[in-house]
């Protein structure tokens, strides 16, 4: 199927030239001839609020995306409109390479949001977001770098990751001069981890910009893998900002768009249940308790056929056990201490491959142990979490919370003092 000829129109193409994504949006609805109304019923927003989308007064790049798909605007003109990539048309030249992301408001959200992360590294993420880091001049393949960064977070080395991400970044954008598809791939999956570590430290407002991020190259990779990452990263933003409802809708559509692909592969077989296990959990934070429980039970089964060890390099490395960390995460969402423990009762380290993957479970077992007035057995958990992966506890806010309380309120408890003394940060 072709693309629309509106959308090679010179008025869409100076819209693409002036970043007016918004004005993209307005082209589209009134080409099918929709109100701002009939716009926002889809959406599920106000008239007023697709006014300002179309008025580009709206920083929202997620509500600004779907508006985008309602009414057919293309990925890569959505994408070139917005400064994340040049726009593949005739009047681009082939050998150009995607402009700088001059954003003032990622500066601006960037600068304004309080950081857990040491501020000199934090700060040249902040850079790369504003404006596209220059390449590194690196000859190693950005597959073998991905993978690197990768293994940094596994091993819970988040100050090192966020070092090298500004050039990861750089080179990745350097690449997509290419125009493939698969380059694309790679410049979201970069995102995407910029994204998971930011989640994993609490950085919820750059999180939420590098998961938009990555959502668009996915889009435009057109790679449903990729683009469930992202959306999975982007719905763990929403759920730490309230926005639960959000989140559920986000990992749906990323779930049947994963299964949309047949499930043909051992990779879509375990996004799948990587996506399933994302949408039990997304439901329990939201309190839907059937859905939670629906969805972790789907998950299982969807896990059963996976390898316990998953093979190096997989986008979604979930195995049986993983899925079995979930659903003490959905148990304990739900408030259920009792059915968290009883059902990581099984579970110990060795079926985890990675450091961070051990240490999140020590951590989930210690959460739930806490939640049910249990502090000998929740600081013996959290102990050994900061055996495994120190950063697993010290750099979680909400894992530091219960490390404080625990100071607080049971400060003679076997451990609380080697919990204290590791989540502490020298001046």
């Amino acid at each position: 199927m072709g693309v629309d000829p509106l959308w090679s129109t010179r008025k869409v193409l100076a819209l693409v030239d002036n970043q007016r994504a918004g004005s993209l949006v307005r082209v589209g609805r009134e080409a099918l001839g929709w109100r701002q109304t009939d716009l926002g019923v889809r959406l599920r927003c106000s008239a007023s609020t697709v006014s300002r989308i179309e008025h580009g007064q709206l920083t929202d790049l997620t509500l600004l995306r779907r508006a985008a798909r309602e009414v057919g605007v293309p990925v890569d003109l959505l994408a070139a409109s917005l400064g994340l990539m040049a726009q593949r048309s005739p009047r681009v030249a082939e050998e150009s390479l995607p402009p700088a992301l001059e954003d003032p408001l990622l500066r601006r959200t960037a600068i304004a949001v309080g950081l857990t992360a040491p501020l000199g590294l934090l700060t040249g993420l902040e850079k790369a977001l504003a404006a596209t880091p220059d390449p590194t001049g690196s000859r190693l393949p950005l597959d073998s770098r991905l993978a690197t960064a990768r293994s940094l977070f596994d091993a819970g080395h988040y100050d090192q990751l966020l070092q090298d991400l500004p050039g990861l970044l750089g080179d990745a954008h350097h690449a997509t001069a290419s125009r493939t598809d698969l380059d694309y791939a790679r410049l979201s999956s970069a995102y995407t981890l910029a994204a998971t570590v930011l989640n994993k430290r609490g950085d919820y407002a750059l999180s939420r910009l590098t998961a938009d991020r990555a959502q668009v190259y996915a889009d435009v990779s057109g790679s449903p893998l990729a683009s469930a990452a992202a959306a999975r990263e982007l719905a763990a933003v929403l759920r730490h900002q309230g926005q639960e409802a959000a989140a559920q809708r986000l990992i749906q559509g990323a779930v049947a768009r994963v299964e949309a692909t047949g499930l043909t592969t051992d990779a879509q077989a375990a996004a799948y249940a990587q996506m399933l296990a994302s949408t039990a959990y997304t439901a329990a934070v939201a309190g839907d308790r059937d859905q939670a429980h629906t969805m972790i039970r789907e998950a299982g089964r969807a896990a059963r056929d996976l390898p316990l060890r998953a093979p190096a390099g997989r986008l979604f490395p979930i195995t049986p056990a993983a899925v079995d960390l979930y659903a003490v995460g959905v148990h304990w969402a739900l408030g259920d201490a009792g059915a968290a423990l009883e059902t990581g009762r099984n579970l110990h380290a060795s079926q985890f491959a990675t450091a961070e993957r051990k240490g999140r479970m020590h951590t989930d077992l210690g959460r739930a142990w806490w939640q049910w007035g249990k502090p000998e057995q929740a600081a013996a958990a959290l102990l050994a979490a900061v055996r495994v992966s120190p950063s697993e506890v010290r750099d979680r806010p909400p894992i530091r919370e219960i490390v404080t309380e625990l100071h607080t309120r049971h400060p003679r408890v076997t451990g609380v003092a080697e919990l204290v003394a590791a989540t502490t940060v020298a001046p």
